[in-house]
This record gives C-alpha cells, structure tokens and sequence, in this order.
C-alpha cells in the first residue's frame, strides 16, 4: 500500500480540493494521511471524512511589515522541525500540498527527508505560501494555463482544480423544495464563501424588488448575514451556510453571482453554470480574484462586475444579460478542456 501525505489549510478553499481527490485515493489503494494546523479548518473537515490528523505549529505569513511576523517566524521553523520529525516517521511516499500558511513547515519538512512534494496552485498567480514551497516542490500543478509563465520551464503542469463528486449529484427539483420554490422562474443563486461577501450581500438586496420579478433567488449569505425580515419572502429563500445541500442548491440555479476564489468558478465551470463574478478589489486582496476573474471572461466563462462599479442598477443589468446570454456561456464551458481536475492531478500523484 503506497501512503500519501495531503497538507494546506486556513480556509476551507485550501482543504475541498484535498476532499475531492480522497475517493480516488482510496479506491486505488493509498494510505491517506493529513498534517494541518491545531486549530484550523482543516482539522474538523478532515477528521469529518475519517482521515486520520496531525497537527504542527505555524505561523501566518504576512506580506507588510508587522511585529507579528517576527514570532510567527519562530512558530514557522518550529513546524519545520515537528513536521520532519513527524514525516520521518510517517515515511509517506509523497507528500501533496494545496498551500496555505500550514503547507510551509510541512513542505520544508518532507524536503528534510528526501520525500517528494506535488503543490497545486489554485490562483493565477502564486500565494505567498506557494512562492515560498515552489523551489522544495518536484512539481506544481495549476488550475489556469496563463500560470505557467510564472513558473521555471519543465515544474509546471496545468491540471485544473480537483472538483469534489458529491456536487455532479445533485438535484434541480430537491434543491426547489429544500427552497420553497415552484419551479415556474429561473433560478438565480448568489455565494460569498462561508464567511459570505457583505457588499454583494447588500446591494443584492437592495435589487431584490426588481430581481424577483423575474428570478427566484438561493442566497448562501454566510454565517451571521441572515437578515430576519427576509426570512419568509416570495421567491427568496437565505442560507448562511450549506454543506451537504450545495449540490442541489446548484443543480437548481440557472445563473450564478459570486466572487471570484479560484475553487469556487472551477466548481462553476465543471457544473456548466453562467456567473457573474465580482472579484475582490485590490484594497481588500493581492489582487488574485482580479485575475481570476479575468482569465475566465477572457475565456467566455464568465462576466464579470468589478466591485467599484457595483451598484443595485448595474448587479441587475448584468444578471439579466448573463441570463438572456447563457446559452452562450454554457457553450463555451462545454467546449473547454478545464474540467474537473481530479484525474489530472492523480496522473502527477501516480508517478511517485
């Protein structure tokens, strides 16, 4: 039995691609093991899926200046040194990232121990977690094409983004009845994340008179942005968090509206589903969801509405032509050879 080592966590976005290769992985016969930090995200959800966990210290890798950056790089080099210890003992056979400031120690440490490092790199361009595990890594796999121009000639493979099979599962007629929905209007269906997107949030409420006139609407608010006063209108149903239900909520919209994180549009782009995505401005990011959002309208995936200028009138416009344009989209997902990364990555994985 060969044993891989799955690592990378601090968002939920650094852990879905790992669950998404886990049913392959044991079919074929791999040992699955998980290193992420003590308290992250990651720990729950792996530990959810029967994955037996270790843990090891880390720090956050900051790109200003901070004090902070001086402890936590105490806390980084004393993962490096739990984490070979840990792998000098696990003897894993290859070790797999999906970054994340957790990878870091983890990487350095099957460095340490002669094992060898797949990364994958969700964005465009390369997090700082990346940057720095890219030189111990034998190979990086890449959801975009455009991202191999930034990596040394022969380490990169684009592979797309693993896409978890739960969501090819899903349901249009459980997703209308978990909603209260009749069926007679299109569906449109708006996501922040977990921790939801405030200012979608609010200005998607604010079109709410003009949008149900056409659109029965799924908003997946995130945790705490549920707003009581909208909890019992028509054709409009609020979630703050899904899990096992995302598949038919899916399968029930007709358009979607979302920001722009790089394993949210790859699951769009697997499910054949138009969007709108609204990145991230570059005040509040590195401006990874900017580029994201870029490639795919580039590619005919997308459209997109940059958050400057978002407002109730322009959100509606937008959502309205993607609507009546959709076919358009649809077709150019259908012929793109970006789909589910799954198999892609497990060729990388397969070789060691």
């Amino acid at each position: 039995m060969k044993r891989i080592v799955l690592t990378g966590g601090g968002t939920a976005g650094h852990v879905t691609p790992n669950l998404a290769l886990l049913p392959l992985l044991r079919e074929e016969g791999w040992e699955v093991l998980y290193i992420g930090s003590e308290t992250g995200i990651e720990k729950k959800l792996m530990e959810e899926a029967g994955v037996p966990y270790y843990s090891v210290p880390t720090g956050k890798l900051r790109r200003y200046l901070s004090k902070q950056n001086l402890t936590d790089m105490f806390q980084v080099v004393k993962g490096v040194r739990e984490a070979g210890r840990l792998l000098k003992k696990l003897k894993p056979d290859v070790v797999f990232s999906k970054g994340g400031f957790v990878a870091v120690p983890v990487i350095m440490g099957a460095k340490k121990n002669h094992i060898p490092v797949i990364v994958h790199e969700s964005d465009l361009t390369l997090g700082l977690a990346n940057k720095i595990a890219m030189p111990f890594a034998q190979t990086v796999c890449t959801t975009f094409p455009e991202t191999l121009r930034y990596l040394p000639k022969g380490k990169g493979v684009h592979t797309g983004t693993p896409i978890r099979r739960e969501l090819f599962t899903g349901s249009r007629e459980r997703g209308l009845r978990l909603c209260g929905f009749e069926g007679t209007k299109p569906v449109l269906l708006q996501m922040g994340g977990s921790l939801g997107a405030v200012k979608i949030n609010d200005c998607l409420r604010e079109a709410l008179p003009s949008l149900l006139e056409t659109f029965d609407i799924i908003h997946l608010c995130g945790k705490g942005h549920a707003e009581e006063r909208l909890q019992k209108k028509a054709g409009y149903c609020q979630f703050e968090y899904v899990t096992d239900e995302l598949a038919d909520l899916f399968a029930a919209a007709d358009v979607l509206i979302s920001r722009a994180g790089s394993n949210a549009i790859a699951e769009f782009l697997a499910l054949k589903k138009p969007n709108l995505l609204i990145p991230l401005s570059r005040s509040a990011s590195r401006g990874d969801q900017i580029l994201n959002a870029a490639s795919y309208e580039k590619q005919g995936f997308s459209m997109v509405l940059q958050e400057e200028e978002m407002t109730p009138a322009t959100l509606e416009e937008r959502v309205q032509r993607l609507y009546a344009d959709r076919a358009k989209y649809i077709h150019a997902m259908e012929q793109s050879a970006q789909n589910n990364g799954v198999e892609a990555v497990m060729a990388q994985i397969r070789q060691f």
